[in-house]
């Protein structure tokens, strides 16, 4: 069994309505389309809280600048890697390179997406993450997209070219989860919604994430309920048969 973690950034549940190829995933997996993320709700701080598990009240960063963790908790990466299993990881934010230690990832990706466009660096990492997964075997790979956290910010969430954004990003998401070999177990989520053109707040529209999970072992249409964004990693390790590491707060979700 492997698992590909898919994020898009500021990818609000209520976005997915009318996008086709969302629904479908749904349809075809296990979900929670009203899972929280954590305070701040702001990018690196919720990815920090998705690779390990905690709140950002224990992993120190609560803005989009890193900082090393005063007390540090192992994330999902660390934890693979010693359990001997081979992590991958794509992404079009740089900032995001901080997610893991040094040696925990065993191919990484960054295409720009300030530099390039983030429509342009969606593409590319399709291409590139489609080729790799395909060729190496790799235990737990991280595919980040970009573009419609970028679409919000500078259109407004909900607006006509932010759901555009969306419902190509799943164009994107499309392409890698069709050409997968069929151990893989595929999660897709978000990290944060948002508001107006900004997110960071206690709002639903900024709390709201969805979770979806599709694989062999898991019932199709089902629900889960109370989700987290810290429970990702605890999921991922169970998939993989690895025990989560002690420091983490979230739970398995299944």
């Amino acid at each position: 069994m492997r698992v590909l973690l898919i994020l898009s950034d500021g990818m609000r549940p209520d976005s997915l309505t009318n996008i086709k190829k969302a629904q479908d995933f749904i349809k075809e997996s296990s979900s929670c389309l009203n899972a929280r993320t954590v305070m701040p709700s702001v990018t690196l701080p919720c990815h920090m809280s998705l690779f390990h598990s905690v709140d950002p009240d224990r992993h120190g960063i609560l803005s989009n600048t890193y900082v090393p963790q005063v007390r540090p908790v192992r994330g999902i990466a660390e934890v693979l890697k010693a359990a001997k299993k081979t992590n991958a990881m794509f992404y079009n934010w740089e900032e995001l390179r901080d997610l893991t230690r040094p040696d925990s990832i065993a191919h990484g990706y960054y295409y720009s997406g300030h530099v390039f466009g983030y429509e342009k660096a969606n593409t590319a990492l399709t291409k590139a993450a489609i080729s790799y997964l395909n060729e190496n075997y790799t235990d737990f790979a991280f595919l980040y997209y970009g573009w419609s956290d970028a679409a919000g910010h500078n259109h407004g969430w909900m607006s006509e070219e932010y759901l555009y954004s969306v419902e190509k990003t799943w164009d994107e998401i499309e392409k890698v989860v069709s050409s997968l070999p069929d151990d893989y177990v595929v999660i897709i989520t978000s990290d944060h919604g948002g508001h107006g053109r900004a997110h960071g707040s206690d709002m639903e529209e900024d709390m709201l994430i969805p979770i979806m999970i599709k694989g062999k072992d898991f019932e199709k249409g089902s629900n889960f309920e109370n989700a987290n964004i810290i429970d990702i990693a605890p999921t991922i390790a169970k998939i993989l048969g690895v025990e989560p590491d002690e420091d983490w707060d979230g739970k398995s979700l299944i």
